[in-house]
């Protein structure tokens, strides 16, 4: 192609591209002033309702922010130590229940049963009756002393989430093409060197977004462990509302679990995105 035919294409593409750039200036702009007419319509229809003063100071309130803030916060502390540790055993209980759960040995076949029910009764018990089950039925029995409320919370969320991670999983290991299996073991690699270095990983890869909401859902239900008197920041704020008889303790501990969550959240939609544009392009996962 000659000189001036591809001074012709270039121009072209840098139209193409400052019409590109155009419209997505455009489509920033609309959207900025969506969200400032969205936000002016709250802000006004909130003005305008004759309770909102007694709301504001029920909920709202800059003094009892001020006074919840360093006891919620100290019980967040509690929320995240358990989320640790119950990240961890669900981690390897589920991953243990999908192996289970798709081997074909006959000699596994009991706990393969056990497996399945397992994920289908647990996935089938609401998590707030699991933790009653388990806050007060393990200490019924009396085999193990006292325990800490906080060390029964975790059981508890590990055994409700494990199932549901477990299931996850499985679908994920069950997806990956037969012809992978059996290329590893062309290569002389054992079953259990397949699963690991093979079937694992790319299983993973594919349910990573389902895996990263999941983690979301339980950094949530940690809070839950106040039901069995666990003073985490759902209980802190309890104990300061009853104390006060203002409800802004409860928003104090939104805004820490909010905090706590949306970077996980973030990156669970960027990598989403990235997953299925790359799926969109023909990539690899």
């Amino acid at each position: 192609m000659s000189e001036s035919g591809w001074d012709e294409v270039s121009e072209v593409e840098r139209e193409r591209e400052a019409f590109r750039q155009k419209e997505r200036r455009r489509s920033v702009m609309t959207s900025i002033g969506s969200s400032l007419a969205l936000m002016a319509l709250i802000v006004v229809t909130l003005k305008l309702s004759p309770g909102w003063p007694r709301v504001k100071e029920s909920f709202f309130s800059a003094e009892y922010f001020a006074l919840a803030w360093p006891q919620v916060l100290e019980g967040l502390l509690l929320n995240i130590r358990v989320l640790g540790v119950a990240l961890i055993g669900v981690a390897v209980l589920g991953t243990s229940l999908a192996l289970i759960r798709m081997t074909k040995s006959a000699v596994m076949f009991p706990l393969r049963v056990l497996a399945r029910f397992y994920t289908t009764i647990m996935r089938g018990i609401p998590m707030i009756v699991t933790l009653y089950l388990i806050g007060f039925g393990i200490p019924g029995l009396g085999l193990f002393g006292r325990i800490d409320k906080a060390v029964l919370g975790t059981i508890a969320v590990v055994m409700s989430y494990s199932a549901y991670i477990a299931e996850v999983l499985r679908a994920g290991f069950e997806d990956v093409h037969p012809s992978q299996r059996a290329s590893a073991r062309s290569l002389g690699l054992t079953t259990g060197q397949t699963m690991w270095h093979v079937i694992i990983p790319q299983g993973i890869r594919k349910v990573a977004p389902a895996l990263m909401n999941d983690f979301v859902a339980m950094q949530k239900d940690v809070g839950l462990i106040s039901t069995l008197g666990a003073v985490d920041a759902v209980r802190a704020a309890q104990i300061v509302v009853a104390k006060t008889y203002n409800f802004t303790p409860y928003v104090v501990a939104s805004l820490l679990f909010i905090a706590m969550s949306v970077p996980f959240i973030l990156l669970n939609d960027w990598y989403s995105e990235r997953v299925r544009r790359r799926q969109q392009t023909g990539g690899m996962v």
